[in-house]
């Protein structure tokens, strides 16, 4: 078992959260917490880097889900970077690839746009 990380930094876009470890039902409830805390403002992106992310579980799931809920409630946007090939894997088995924006790093997750959610539904992608 891997201890859960979560580093915080700025980009232009936003704020980026690198979180690597083990997201679980033990450490899952610091990941909304670190979301909760953060200042965010309508336009803005959240980047959640998870290149260093060792294992994902069904509560790690959720609390992806719930990190969307919360930067949507304040009218930011929220995507995905470096996500490893077994929680895309999961992703894509219950259809969550077509809810987070998903990109191959940080680097380009923060040099594009935010996307509204009329672009969500239309199914335009990144």
């Amino acid at each position: 078992m891997s201890r859960l990380t979560i580093t915080a930094h700025a980009s232009a876009t936003g704020t980026v959260l690198e979180i690597a470890g083990d997201l679980d039902h033990a450490t899952a409830p610091e990941l909304r917490r670190v979301v909760d805390s953060l200042t965010q403002t309508r336009g803005q992106l959240l980047v959640l880097d998870l290149a260093d992310l060792r294992f994902c579980d069904s509560s790690g799931i959720t609390a992806l889900l719930v990190a969307r809920n919360l930067t949507a409630e304040r009218g930011a946007d929220i995507a995905l970077a470096a996500v490893p090939a077994n929680t895309a894997r999961i992703l894509r088995i219950v259809g969550l690839d077509r809810v987070f924006t998903i990109h191959p790093d940080t680097a380009t997750a923060t040099r594009s746009a935010p996307r509204s959610a009329d672009h969500r539904e239309s199914g335009t992608r990144h």
